[in-house]
């Protein structure tokens, strides 16, 4: 790496890391102040616990923000104090200055990758246990999501489901435990499927089993269908299930092919699979879209028109990608392409635009 690209990477990650500072403070405080409002005396030490599991999540969100920021202002600065100019005269091109640059914001791309597949997942479990059973005080409505099913308790009921989809309410694979007060087991209850309809539970294909003191053997009766009703918490299990932040990429997919089989609707999760490739680049994209308007305009309107444009890229670019999303989960468009067009747009416009600059 030359002197000039050692001073280009200085400046990038000082803007950088200034920007993701100020991006995740501001927006991790005025979380903070809506969750004090809305739920009051929660312990200092249950907020800090919940924000510190928060961080690593709101960190990879601004990472392509705080790319793009980086990129625009230093090659903002070196226009503004003519050095940029400089170094076309040398004979270096455009793309050379910002080789360095890019060099950077590709090992930033893989970093939050690995950060969504590994680090989101530990820290996801952590911040809803803290948030269901600290904050709002209801750990009824904290599931605990694995590979292979998942485990819920709701007062003595404790009960396990192999495949639950929240948007469709269905679940297949149940088995639940009763237990008395004293935490005796007095029946076992298995459903193939199950169908949610808020407190009523809709059950087919299973069995009953009720464990007595009177009785050496168990009593098992089986049925075809059985009306279930349950308990008010039951019917958050829809809405704290299944998330695909609490799964690294390969048990994403797993999940994703196990559900599948079972006949359950796997679109959302499809669209969070590819997603995850797509927003790690999206820094980089945004990167190439920004670099065009900081050596164009940086001149006529100064570092104050730059940040403008860097906030005006954001907007688009996010509106352009969640409105995607969206589809995707829809159906409108297959799950790879609501991933992955915003980027090729976007990076199709930076091409373009760079194209039309000559340098």
């Amino acid at each position: 790496m030359s002197r000039i690209d050692r001073y280009i990477s200085m400046l990038f990650w000082t803007y950088f890391f200034g920007g993701l500072l100020v991006f995740a403070t501001i927006f991790l405080a005025m979380d903070a102040m809506t969750t004090m409002v809305s739920y009051k005396g929660v312990s200092t030490s249950a907020l800090m616990g919940y924000y510190l599991s928060y961080a690593p999540e709101v960190i990879r969100q601004m990472l392509p923000v705080a790319s793009l920021l980086g990129a625009v202002l230093t090659l903002s600065t070196l226009n503004k104090a003519n050095e940029l100019v400089a170094l076309f005269a040398s004979g270096m091109s455009l793309l050379r200055v910002s080789a360095s640059i890019l060099v950077w914001v590709t090992v930033i791309c893989v970093a939050s990758y690995v950060m969504s597949d590994r680090l989101i997942p530990v820290t996801t479990r952590k911040k809803d246990f803290i948030f269901f059973t600290e904050i709002e005080k209801k750990p009824d409505r904290f599931s605990v999501v694995k590979t292979d099913r998942i485990w819920y308790r709701s007062k003595n009921t404790i009960f396990n489901i192999k495949t639950l989809n929240p948007d469709s309410s269905k679940a297949q694979g149940l088995t639940m435990y009763f237990f008395s007060d004293d935490w005796d087991l007095l029946q076992m209850l298995t459903a193939q499927t199950v169908e949610i309809q808020g407190k009523i539970w809709l059950l087919s294909d299973g069995s009953v089993t009720v464990f007595s003191a009177d009785s050496s053997f168990p009593l098992t009766s089986n049925f075809k269908t059985k009306t279930l009703p349950m308990g008010e918490d039951s019917q958050d299990l829809t809405e704290s299930g299944q998330s695909s932040n609490m799964l690294t990429q390969s048990e994403l997919s797993r999940f994703i092919d196990r559900n599948r089989e079972a006949g359950l609707d796997t679109l959302n999760y499809e669209v969070d699979y590819h997603a995850r490739f797509g927003f790690a680049v999206s820094g980089l994209v945004m990167v190439l879209l920004g670099i065009p308007f900081s050596v164009g305009r940086a001149r006529s309107g100064g570092i104050m028109m730059n940040l403008g444009i860097v906030l005006a890229l954001v907007f688009g670019y996010w509106v352009l990608y969640s409105s995607a999303l969206n589809l995707g989960k829809h159906g409108q468009l297959p799950p790879i392409a609501a991933a992955w067009l915003p980027n090729l747009l976007m990076a199709g416009l930076a091409l373009f635009l760079l194209k039309r600059l000559k340098r």
